[in-house]
């Protein structure tokens, strides 16, 4: 699969995050909007990486479950 359908795919699963592919083949997601405290206490991060779509993948289900443990 081309780097454009999972950059595609992802983007489409996590529409809070913008997804990108760096220069240097590293997968990319940023948050759209500030974490609180609750969720930067959580180990919610900004921005995460991975070397592969599907460890991106892994992180952002990590991240939006931190995130989620973090609502009040």
């Amino acid at each position: 699969m081309s780097f454009d359908r999972h950059l595609a795919e992802i983007a489409r699963e996590y529409p809070e995050w913008t997804i990108w592919r760096s220069d240097a083949g590293r997968w990319w997601a940023t948050r759209h909007h500030p974490l609180n405290s609750a969720q930067r206490e959580a180990g919610c991060a900004m921005t995460i990486d991975a070397d592969e779509p599907e460890g991106l993948r892994e992180q952002l289900r990590e991240q939006e479950e931190r995130a989620k443990s973090a609502d009040p």
